[in-house]
């Protein structure tokens, strides 16, 4: 049986905008920060500094992952489905056990960390010198799941412009902090500048989730375990799925450190948060509020595809031009970003440019699989994704070098967004709608026009066509993006310079 999608609502086109903007606007007074803090790593530390942080980093994120046990992604779920219903008491007692549950799994998580940073920094680095300093790590494990949980109240109450304002918040407390202890200690501030980092959440997400149900819910000890059991088995296919995701980004730095050493981490390093850089605000803009609205309409198939439509339209809508904006001029990122030094990661981010475009295509279909409660289809498509991106980094490092990294990430969402896009039409039947297939057979062939031009033309002749792309799409995602809203929200100016130009 075919199923109809209920046409879009221009309503809902101005609330997806509405909700990217705004975690959008935090973003970029985040990419502003990055700029000021990459900047700063860069010259204090050089490739080898940030390729120390980017290892740290990976461990940092296996640890909370393995320690949170999904609870801050389930705890969404949880809230959402709560609110969804309007039943205060529900929601306060998932709120309670959400509290409680995160500060235990924080205590227990830094004190896990702290008890192995000896093995861990022999089997990352190949010697114990590491081992101070991860066990230092193990505070922002706390900092991390304690906030993590804070974080889940507000994301499963749509809290959108609360989160906005706590990633603006954690972004200059934790910049302000963490560049003089680079600047006054060097390379053994790193590990202090990220607990410094991740303890910089802790008090504005409080501060905005103590009005969320402030008094704790009294419940009997056995309601409490089945409040909890049910926190739990939803947040084990969550850190299984979180695992596996960082589990492979730890095993490709690795990969990347023993066939290329430190600097040649350092590079990857830098190129993986260039590219992820524009792309992120419009992927955390999903998480924080399509997956909610996508949760509470799990039940009706119809319902679930046109969101993901309407999400997609308009992530790739923003994100197409900002992408090819990022291949064509990354050199000039890399030293804007970073230094001279980091140059040689300019093919590398290229490569996961190409990615992020994919992602940004197949994300969106993804979050049915989640808000579907199909965990098992979930969980071992996160473990195929996670064999396929390691299997190709290790393939493709090995045989290319450090720009092998980049195609694996390549590969890696070529194969996954033919895969996902199978099961979900399987889950709801879901088709692209026409205005989807016009903009993916747009911006995809365009990008790898422009990246075909970087491989076989000098850089100038490369660079002006890259630019006119930029230019093209840029004009063509904004003239959509006006006739997809209602022309009230469209400033006059705008709507008459598309008038005219048309």
């Amino acid at each position: 049986m075919t199923l109809r999608m209920t046409p879009p609502s221009s309503q809902t086109y101005t609330q997806i905008l509405k909700s990217t903007m705004l975690m959008g606007g935090s973003s970029l007074v985040n990419v502003a920060l990055s700029i000021i803090r990459n900047k700063a790593m860069a010259v204090l530390l050089g490739p080898e500094g940030v390729g120390l942080m980017g290892l740290y980093g990976s461990i940092l994120d296996i640890a909370q992952a393995i320690a949170g046990l999904g609870v801050g992604s389930s705890g969404v779920r949880q809230i959402a489905e709560a609110a969804g219903t309007d039943d205060a008491e529900r929601i306060a007692r998932s709120a309670t056990v959400l509290r409680r549950i995160s500060m235990v799994l924080a205590l227990l998580g830094a004190l896990l960390l702290a008890a192995l940073a000896f093995p861990v920094s022999n089997f990352t680095f190949g010697d114990y010198q590491h081992a101070g300093g991860i066990a230092l790590l193990s505070l922002a494990i706390f900092c991390r799941l304690v906030s993590a949980g804070q974080t889940a109240l507000i994301q499963g109450l749509r809290g959108i412009a609360d989160l906005a304002r706590i990633n603006v918040l954690a972004g200059l407390f934790g910049t302000a902090v963490s560049i003089p202890l680079i600047y006054l200690f060097g390379m053994q501030a790193i590990a202090p500048s990220l607990v410094v980092i991740a303890a910089a959440s802790i008090l504005p997400t409080w501060w905005y989730s103590r009005r969320i149900c402030p008094h704790p819910s009294p419940m009997p000890a056995r309601q409490f375990g089945r409040e909890v059991s049910a926190l739990l088995r939803l947040g084990f296919v969550f850190m299984a799925s979180g695992l596996l995701t960082f589990g492979a980004a730890y095993a490709i730095r690795l990969i990347v450190l023993k066939e290329g050493g430190v600097m040649a981490a350092g590079l990857y390093q830098a190129a993986w948060g260039l590219g992820g850089l524009y792309a992120g605000f419009i992927l955390q803009a999903m998480g924080t509020d399509f997956y909610p609205r996508l949760t509470a309409a799990a039940d009706n198939d119809a319902e679930c595809n046109r969101l993901v439509n309407e999400q997609a339209e308009i992530s790739m809508l923003l994100a197409g031009p900002g992408l090819l904006a990022t291949l064509t001029l990354a050199p000039l990122m890399m030293s804007l970003f970073y230094s001279a030094e980091f140059h040689g990661a300019v093919d590398l981010l290229r490569w996961i440019c190409l990615g992020m475009m994919l992602r940004i295509i197949s994300w969106p279909m993804g979050f049915i699989v989640v808000a579907k409660r199909t965990q098992a289809i979930f969980f071992w498509t996160e473990v195929a994704a996670a064999v396929v991106h390691v299997g190709l980094a290790w393939l493709f490092v090995s045989l290319l070098g450090t720009p092998g990294a980049g195609m694996a990430f390549f590969g890696l969402y070529v194969w996954h967004s033919i895969l996902i896009y199978v099961i979900v039409r399987k889950l709801t039947g879901f088709r692209w709608s026409a205005g989807n297939r016009r903009h993916a057979l747009l911006f995809l062939p365009v990008s790898g026009l422009v990246f075909l031009a970087f491989s076989v033309l000098p850089l100038w002749p490369a660079t002006a066509i890259g630019s006119v792309a930029v230019a093209l799409t840029g004009f063509y995602s904004l003239r959509m993006l006006v006739d997809l809203l209602p022309p009230e929200s469209v400033p006059a100016i705008i709507r008459g310079w598309i008038a005219k130009s048309a």
